[in-house]
């Protein structure tokens, strides 16, 4: 019997695809064992900016079914250039908000828990590490970085991190390495340094080899566009999802 509108037969295997399926063309790639493990993860997102903001994106859409956004911020306009969630109808609205309407909006049935602060030392004992499935870095700070890492590494679970992204033009330079492999990246050789003295061996890191476009900033913001850190991110979810569907 020909299959029905918006379905299709799995090449053979006995089995009918809804094509009205949101998550169907992923399932089609990785299988129906692999979108059951990434509906049951649950991935901390520390950090919903010009990177988290796309990592949280690209894990939506893939069907991660469990989510925990930590940060502090709000959306201004400054945020505009570069931040998936950044509108002038958000301008104001707590980014972790704005980013679970989002999720919602894309996958009704997720699980989204908002933590409105800084993550620090002070607070890391109020974070649940052992019960996320995947960890991703996506923060500004030394120190909070190096406290998110140091602490699931702690809880054996896997981690990946954002190195710098600003003040680059080359979304092609971007890669995945280990943080020991890295090169041309201010940040990475900062959090090389801290990790080295806490005992880290390794460390995933996304990062840029590209020379900083301007080689002496004059004060402490860091130029930005569009399409760097959105890539970034967009490489962290693959990475996150790669993993998990083994």
């Amino acid at each position: 019997m020909a299959p029905s509108s918006g379905s299709r037969p799995d090449h053979g295997k006995g089995q009918v695809i809804l094509m009205d399926d949101r998550f169907t063309r992923t399932r089609m790639l990785l299988g129906d064992e692999a979108m059951e493990r990434l509906a049951a993860a649950k991935v901390a997102v520390f950090g919903v900016g010009g990177v988290g903001g796309y990592v949280v994106e690209g894990l939506a859409r893939s069907g991660i079914g469990s989510f925990v956004l930590i940060d502090h911020d709000k959306v201004s306009k400054s945020n505009i250039n570069r931040q998936i969630i950044a509108t002038e109808q958000t301008i104001g609205q707590s980014k972790t908000s704005v980013m679970k309407r989002r999720i919602l909006e894309i996958n009704p049935t997720a699980e989204v828990e908002e933590r409105q602060c800084f993550f620090l030392p002070e607070n890391a004992g109020e974070f649940e590490f052992s019960s996320y499935s995947y960890v991703v870095d996506a923060v500004d700070t030394v120190t909070a970085k190096l406290e998110i890492i140091v602490t699931a590494k702690a809880c054996h679970v896997p981690v990946i991190s954002s190195m710098g992204t600003g003040n680059k033009l080359d979304p092609a330079k971007l890669q995945v390495a280990d943080i020991y492999e890295t090169k041309n990246c201010p940040l990475a050789k900062v959090m090389r340094h801290e990790l080295r003295k806490r005992g880290v061996e390794s460390l995933k890191v996304v990062y840029s080899t590209e020379e900083p476009a301007i080689p002496s900033l004059p004060d402490k913001v860091i130029p930005s566009v569009a399409f760097v850190p959105s890539v970034a991110g967009l490489m962290i979810a693959g990475e996150v999802v790669r993993e998990l569907a083994e």
